[in-house]
């Protein structure tokens, strides 16, 4: 009986209440809230899925991943946003600031807000410490980026340029012109993506004009919110300096804030959460973010 109670209440916290967050135009943009399993206030993540802004979607949040938010206390909501290049950045960061305006008014409702991203998710989390206010409480980047019009992203890439090229009329065929939050189902919209890292057209199709204002790296100041940076140091998809010169620009402003650079781990290390070194890492993380949300 002890187990079967165990079991039902281990579902009963991976199950979501998907709620409408905001509609924008026709699409309805909707979020996952993750209860925390203890009564009374709790501290709240602000998870953000990855996928380039082009794709993916909230369901993306690990559910190993999600049993340690909860064990920790926290509730989790693991947030859409509408998706380039059909919707460009600053809309997309729109989203993305009415979900933490949502959050901390009715979910919540006083207790300490964490941003966590992972990749593009990552990205916009750095963005989260520049721009939202009132900042949130700390951040958590899992290889995120601060440089969006850095040679690395807005030239031909020399890893993509191995794989085989992507015509301008297959990725254009992949995404359309309609606003979506969600990418539909069996989409091929990696295939743009991948057309943009070879061509070196990431930061005109997604960011658009404007792009280096929405620079994490050049908007630090001495207010931005205590972050820890994750990176694998063989990420061929975004370079690890990425997040060793965000350490930099940190602690040039007196931000308090920890860096974790994983030897031999590639993109999307935290697949591997069996994985003890990266098992440490996210713990690690998970203690940054418990520390100043208390």
């Amino acid at each position: 009986m002890k187990f079967l109670t165990l079991a039902l209440s281990a579902l009963f916290a991976q199950t979501p209440e998907t709620l409408v967050y905001k509609r924008a135009g026709a699409v309805e943009i909707k979020a996952d809230v993750f209860r925390a399993r203890q009564p009374g206030p709790r501290p709240v993540i602000l998870w953000i899925h990855g996928g380039a802004l082009i794709s993916g979607s909230r369901a993306g949040l690990r559910s190993g991943q999600l049993g340690r938010y909860h064990d920790a206390g926290f509730t989790v909501v693991s947030i859409d946003y509408r998706l380039a290049p059909e919707t460009k950045l600053p809309e997309i960061f729109e989203d993305v600031r009415d979900a933490y305006a949502w959050i901390r008014r009715d979910i919540a409702r006083g207790s300490p807000v964490a941003v966590v991203g992972h990749s593009a998710g990552g990205f916009l989390t750095l963005l989260c410490g520049a721009l939202l206010e009132p900042k949130p409480n700390a951040i958590a980047s899992y290889y995120g980026y601060g440089d969006i019009v850095a040679d690395w992203y807005a030239r031909p890439d020399p890893f993509y340029l191995k794989q085989p090229p992507v015509s301008k009329e297959e990725a254009e065929s992949a995404v359309g012109t309609q606003q979506l939050a969600e990418p539909p189902p069996g989409n091929r919209r990696m295939r743009f993506y991948l057309y943009l890292r070879q061509q070196g057209l990431w930061p005109d199709r997604v960011a658009g004009p404007g792009a280096s204002s929405f620079c994490p790296i050049r908007r630090i100041t001495p207010d931005y919110p205590p972050a820890i940076l994750l990176h694998g140091d063989k990420d061929t998809d975004v370079p690890v300096e990425q997040s060793i010169e965000m350490a930099a620009a940190l602690k040039g402003h007196g931000v308090p804030h920890e860096l974790v650079v994983l030897a031999d781990r590639p993109h999307g290390f935290d697949s591997a959460m069996n994985d003890p070194k990266v098992s440490a890492a996210f713990d690690r993380a998970l203690q940054f973010l418990l520390r100043h949300t208390r």
